[in-house]
């Protein structure tokens, strides 16, 4: 099979030669629409239920909304392991699905189970809610609002109805969270000393309310020719309009609602708050769908920003308190720098020692058709280009090339011997018998390198989701590198090697090594002795270095956001919890280093 393949391409060398540089092309555009995160998917899909509960103690949501919901959702398709948590006001429920499980299946028999226990809920709690499909590594950015001139009110509105709904419409964008957000309320604030002195009761108060804020509709007036809808229009967006509304008439005279409360603009209760850098402020967390590309999001997101940027006076906008894009930035201009650096030493080395730029080229040119053959297979398989598969590809850059030099080194050599012999065969016939000669060792070399990786695909838990991906693009990668030796290399020594082997010239550096290696290897032989014992010396040195290595489940890496979390004793408060962030953040941005600073509280 060998034989038929390596002859099939040195016959059609020309197409050969073509589709590589077809999946060349191919391959640079596939690179720029794969999906690129930080770090592989470690977690297993799953289908969040969140209900607010108001009110509710933490005992009360688990046994009223959290113990009927999980009963209901029990026996889903493809559902491992549910579980549930209950605070005070809220109930959230975690469906850990079976790997390889249809999420989007699981999600619609979710919904339609939740349409039936949801008419068994308190009165209190409101709908249950599926929050959208989100990765392990899901948040895309985290941007920071802070103005010296707007009040948090105000920046909650501008966050509310102008920023968030143009990051939404960025494609990949699953959602947009607001932490420190205070929604624009009209507070009645009764007072019982003038309710008791007009006679009248708190009920009065809140229909009246209820009636001067409600729409109602007005229905039409029909004419002979059309049909004229009725508006009922209620203007009480302001304190001062809704203060004036009636609450009783006696004696034609109306008493209104400021004649027993105040009437001010407030907000409800926060439940959860922002910092930024070392005050209040707004921070929007942007959370990716699971299929998104990070970095294709991160910049739609900056691109939305940098239009609204004219509608933003007066606040300021930090999109870069948290970018997992610049790490993926950062890892494929590493990647780049690499393949460059590898190009140019194996140009180098090759020429050094077969002094023969024609061979240099043939070698190269399997460096990024490997990588771009093993690209194209992991988008084939859906993978995602995260640092773990750029890790693998990386340590793959100096075995991509070895099946290439052998086989280019060998055909150098046998095409020389060739033209000293007394009855010259084919230039076909040689490069096949000596791509052929070295296949062999090639394949086995391949396959027993791939075969050492084996374990880590067998790996479980969270060490085989990370190493997994590695595992596989370098075997991939390998296993390409022996599909360009097989077809691109023999075509292209055929094509270039036959008219530029003729000279029998010895590179500089090959001789010195040759005289070098003839005065060492007689003072070895003599010395068999001295020579064993060096090695074992060597060996007996190298393993007692091994307890000083260090172990650990990822290498470190250059990251520029710094993750912290501070876990408050059970019953601080808000504002207690505010002044410590605050009090933080004021201490970390002194650091020497420390660019900016944001955080979010409560929930």
């Amino acid at each position: 099979m060998l034989e038929q393949i390596v002859s099939f391409a040195l016959r059609q060398r020309v197409l050969v030669i073509a589709g590589a540089l077809l999946l060349i092309v191919l391959g640079v555009e596939q690179t720029k629409q794969l999906p690129l995160d930080v770090f592989p998917e470690f977690a297993p899909p799953l289908v969040e239920v969140q209900t607010e509960a108001p009110g509710l103690s933490a005992t009360e949501v688990e046994s009223l909304v959290s113990v009927p919901l999980e009963a209901s959702l029990l026996g889903t398709p493809w559902l491992d392991t549910i579980r549930s948590k209950s605070v005070p006001g809220l109930s959230s429920i975690q469906m850990i699905l079976e790997p390889g499980g249809d999420l989007m299946r699981v999600r619609q028999a979710v919904q339609e189970r939740l349409a039936i226990v949801a008419t068994q809920l308190p009165a209190v709690a409101r709908s249950p809610v599926i929050l959208p499909p989100l990765s392990a590594t899901s948040r895309a950015l985290k941007i920071g609002l802070s103005s010296s001139t707007l009040s948090q009110v105000e920046m909650s509105e501008l966050a509310r109805w102008t920023i968030r709904p143009q990051l939404m419409a960025v494609p990949g964008v699953a959602n947009v969270a607001l932490w420190g957000q205070r929604d624009r309320q009209i507070h009645v604030v009764v007072d019982p000393d003038r309710l008791f002195q007009h006679a009248v009761t708190l009920a009065q108060v809140q229909a009246a309310v209820e009636q001067a804020t409600s729409l109602v509709t007005g229905g039409w007036v029909e004419t002979e020719n059309q049909r004229m809808t009725i508006r009922h229009r209620s203007d009480m967006s302001d304190p001062r309009t809704l203060a004036r509304a009636p609450v009783v008439f006696r004696d034609g005279i109306a008493l209104r609602i400021e004649d027993v409360a105040d009437v001010v603009e407030g907000f409800p209760p926060p439940i959860g708050d922002a910092v930024i850098d070392d005050g209040p402020g707004i921070l929007l967390i942007v959370e990716k769908e699971p299929w998104g590309n990070t970095l294709t999001v991160t910049r739609g997101v900056e691109a939305a920003l940098e239009r609204l940027a004219p509608g933003l006076k007066g606040v300021k906008v930090d999109s870069t308190i948290f970018r997992p894009a610049t790490f993926i930035e950062t890892s494929l201009t590493n990647l780049s720098n690499a393949l460059w650096i590898g190009c140019v030493l194996v140009i180098l080395i090759l020429f050094l020692f077969l002094f023969e730029w024609r061979t240099a080229l043939i070698s190269v040119a399997a460096i990024p058709l490997s990588l771009l053959v093993a690209i194209l297979f992991l988008s084939w398989r859906g993978e995602t280009v995260n640092t773990m598969v750029l890790a693998g590809l990386i340590i793959a850059l100096g075995e991509v090339v070895d099946d290439a030099i052998i086989d280019v080194e060998n055909v150098v050599r046998r095409l020389r011997l060739n033209r000293r012999s007394e009855a010259p065969r084919s230039a076909f016939a040689v490069v096949l018998s000596a791509s052929l000669e070295v296949r062999s060792a090639v394949v086995f070399g391949s396959i027993i390198v791939a075969i050492t990786l084996v374990p880590v695909f067998f790996l479980e838990g969270l060490a085989g989701a990370f190493f997994r991906p590695l595992a596989l693009s370098y075997v991939t990668a390998i296993f390409a590198s022996l599909l360009v030796a097989l077809t691109v290399t023999p075509a292209m020594c055929l094509w270039l090697l036959p008219k530029g082997t003729s000279s029998e010239r010895i590179s500089p550096l090959t001789a010195a090594l040759h005289r070098a290696y003839a005065r060492t290897l007689p003072v070895a032989l003599a010395r068999p002795r001295a020579c064993f014992a060096l090695l074992a010396v060597s060996i007996g040195l190298s393993g007692a270095t091994l307890p000083f290595l260090g172990q650990e489940l990822l290498p470190h890496f250059q990251e520029r956001d710094f993750l912290m979390h501070w876990l408050p004793k059970p019953g601080t408060s808000l504002g207690a919890t505010m002044r410590s962030t605050e009090r933080v953040g004021r201490e970390l941005r002194s650091i020497p280093g420390v660019r900016n600073f944001g955080a979010h509280v409560g929930r």
